[in-house]
């Protein structure tokens, strides 16, 4: 089991992350978009939310709902700096790197996949 997979099954287990789950409307949107958009949306995101800690309160900058990145980002504690600390060991004090957002998108990707798989 890699690293991805490790911390995806132990998140399964705290009762918070598990009511993260993608409802019909995410599952439209995705099936609408398409994979790959809604990878390039994650790289977005994490970009423009996480990457730089000095430019956020840490904790309010992903909302709950309204896109299936952010439900995902919940579900596998890549929502903020405290819980990218927390669960993936990235240290909340400096600007991410490129290899730690292409983790980060990984993680949602890979959470985002086995979301949709569960459906069919």
């Amino acid at each position: 089991m890699d690293k991805i997979d490790s911390i995806l099954d132990s998140l399964k287990k705290s009762k918070f992350r598990a009511k993260f789950v993608l409802n019909e409307k995410d599952r439209d949107y995705i099936d609408t978009k398409g994979m790959d958009t809604i990878q390039s949306h994650a790289y977005d995101f994490v970009k423009q939310k996480l990457a730089d800690p000095s430019r956020f309160i840490d904790g309010k900058q992903t909302a709950f709902r309204g896109h299936p990145v952010f439900v995902a980002q919940h579900a596998t504690a890549t929502c903020c700096r405290g819980c990218l600390e927390k669960w993936h060991k990235i240290e909340k004090t400096h600007i991410l790197s490129s290899y730690e957002i292409d983790y980060i998108v990984s993680v949602i990707m890979r959470y985002l996949e086995s979301q949709m798989a569960e459906k069919t």
